[in-house]
């Protein structure tokens, strides 16, 4: 890696996760169809990719994509009054998983894309993308199985979206690895590749300020939503003894219950487990004497 690759990477690296305030999805579930596609603008650092560029381009251009997303969140927001599933969630997702990725790229962690099949990073990033733009539209059909109904939907959408840049048999095998990444997410699912555990991790970590990946009632008293409110904010970073650490910053001792219920189940069998510290700190003066510091073992 050439001394401006690094300076580049290092300055990714550096960027705060763009991402849109909680409260939109729950707007946007009341919008029109073309109210809600309308407003929708996924970014992620594409660096100097041009297959990122290009699929971003045609992401943001594809309205029935973006109807998915908005089906998605009003089938989770509206009907069934659970956790965010909008374009909100897709576009932190997708920036979390294209962090973690870099991360590890940058300490040496090699993706199945390069060790598999011979391919390159960049291939490992558009997997990693398209996996979590089309995780959960799944979401969009019923949220029963909605990881199956999300394979259902995503096969072909992801053949519409990288027809031009790759030719087969590559395509093909794009699109099999971005599958791998849908179906590993799910709560019994079991990653055989990196890109694939990221994608599980990343849709884990959306977690900062009330937006839990454990569904709970809005406006329910419960440990589920206590503890989503306890967590104040997410931090991923290169590491010391691991190559990713992520700091996960809480305001009362109930926030540990979202690290332990649902990040500690989707990190182990990940894959991602040698590479990935998890810390939370309680960050208010009353809880310092309680539980200044949970490590996720």
């Amino acid at each position: 890696m050439s001394q401006l690759d690094k300076s580049q990477l290092d300055k990714e690296l550096r960027e705060r996760i763009d991402e849109p305030v909680s409260e939109e999805a729950e707007r946007e579930a009341r919008l029109t169809p073309a109210e809600a596609t309308a407003q929708m603008r996924i970014k992620v650092p594409a660096q100097r990719s041009r297959k990122l560029r290009a699929i971003l381009e045609r992401v943001n251009a594809d309205d029935g994509l973006k109807a998915w997303w908005h089906v998605a969140n009003v089938n989770a927001v509206k009907r069934l009054g659970i956790n965010d599933h909008s374009w909100v969630h897709i576009q932190i997702v997708a920036n979390i998983a294209l962090r973690l990725l870099r991360i590890l790229a940058k300490r040496g962690v090699e993706p199945a894309m390069v060790a598999d099949y011979d391919m390159k990073q960049e291939d490992a990033e558009v997997v990693v993308l398209l996996g979590s733009l089309l995780h959960c539209v799944g979401m969009a059909v019923h949220r029963d199985r909605h990881e199956d109904w999300s394979l259902f939907l995503a096969e072909p959408k992801a053949r519409e979206l990288l027809a031009g840049i790759y030719e087969e048999p590559e395509l093909t095998v794009v699109v099999s690895e971005v599958l791998e990444t849908i179906t590993s997410h799910r709560e019994s699912g079991h990653p055989l590749t990196l890109e694939a555990g990221i994608v599980r991790v990343a849709d884990a970590l959306d977690i900062e300020e009330g937006r839990s990946r454990i569904p709970f009632e809005r406006g329910r008293v419960s440990i589920h939503s206590i503890s989503a409110a306890a967590i104040d904010e997410v931090v991923i970073s290169e590491g010391t003894d691991h190559p990713v650490s992520v700091e996960i910053k809480m305001n009362n001792s109930a926030g540990i219950y979202q690290v332990d219920e649902l990040l500690k189940s989707k990190l182990h069998g990940s894959g991602l487990e040698p590479y990935v510290e998890v810390v939370a700190r309680i960050e208010t003066e009353g809880e310092k004497s309680l539980v200044p510091m949970y490590r996720l073992e």
